[in-house]
């Protein structure tokens, strides 16, 4: 049984606002009408709503929080004392946009204390905005930002894996290679990679059918990547990737759908395997990372899974 709607006496709910069962309306709070806001949400103190704004269920909306005509917030969202939204990119006293920029928070994500959400922004499913983080860009999905401008840091809910020392001189026909080690995440595995060294130097390499798990039709490097960029963030269809660090380092985080790994990448005798279906980005680029993948097949744009909703519905699926 739900718990009853309550506003506060002090709180104004104009007519035509729609509140849902179970919301709480906390003292102070003005809520304008054609405002929509779900099911057993909290909504705190001295929080203005304008009549443009969703609001889904289970959403906490804290203290000194303003949500603007074209803000959107799906189920599960939280939004941090003092948060700050705008709708308009150009303001000018006294004149309105044809159309106030639509700012989307999607299911989960949550805004840290006084953050600041450009208008026009998506905010990923499951996000996690720090607090005082200034955001300028889209979110995506499960990644963690800070700072000003606000930069990609970490995702939710990974695991980080330290790197793996590879086994020295694989090269000789002796032993076979270390086995792969497996990580949380169906279809991705670490491998390690031959490394040779000798007064001439270092060498380390891959043979197909002992260290490579695919025969590669292509091959990419990725480098001078500013630390700050975040590259990846999709999935494929039927490609399979192996990634390998040559020099610097990089973090990679990879995604099943049900789990999510983090893993360092920052030397040459160890690779991330990456089969198809698995969501993957890098970040945290070193400013002398260089990144070698090797991929099954050559380039085809429609092999891309590039929305993360379309990535989860072709896993279940």
């Amino acid at each position: 049984m739900s718990e009853p709607t309550t506003v506060h006496p002090t709180a104004l709910v104009d007519a035509g606002a729609q509140i849902g069962e179970g919301t709480r309306v906390w003292a102070f709070t003005h809520i304008l009408s054609g405002a929509a806001v779900g099911g057993a949400c909290n909504i705190c103190d001295h929080v203005f709503i304008e009549g443009g704004v969703r609001v889904g269920d289970r959403v906490t909306v804290k203290s000194g929080v303003q949500l603007w005509n074209g803000i959107t917030l799906e189920d599960d969202v939280f939004v941090g004392p003092n948060a700050t939204f705008t709708n308009d990119l150009f303001p000018r006293s006294r004149v309105q946009p044809e159309e106030f920029a639509q700012t989307l928070v999607r299911k989960g994500a949550s805004i840290g204390a006084n953050a600041t959400v450009l208008a026009g922004r998506t905010i990923g499913a499951n996000a996690m905005i720090g607090a005082g983080a200034v955001v300028t860009q889209d979110v995506p999905p499960n990644a963690i930002v800070t700072g000003n401008p606000a930069r990609i840091t970490g995702y939710v809910s990974t695991r980080r894996k330290g790197p793996i020392k590879a086994e020295a001189d694989a090269a000789s026909p002796g032993p076979l290679p270390p086995a792969p080690r497996a990580l949380s995440v169906a279809g991705a595995e670490l491998r390690p990679m031959p490394l040779v060294n000798d007064l001439r130097g270092s060498l380390t390499f891959g043979q197909e059918g002992l260290h490579l798990p695919f025969a590669p039709r292509r091959y990419f490097v990725i480098f001078n990547v500013p630390g700050k960029e975040v590259r990846g963030e999709h999935a494929h269809r039927t490609l399979h990737q192996l990634l390998v660090c040559l020099k610097g380092s990089v973090r990679v985080m990879v995604d099943d759908g049900k789990e999510r790994d983090e893993v360092m990448l920052d030397r040459p005798e160890l690779g991330l395997y990456v089969r198809p279906l698995v969501w993957a980005a890098q970040f945290h680029y070193s400013a002398d990372a260089v990144l070698l993948v090797l991929a099954s097949d050559v380039y085809d744009p429609g092999d891309y899974i590039r929305s993360y909703e379309e990535f989860l519905r072709a896993v279940r699926a």
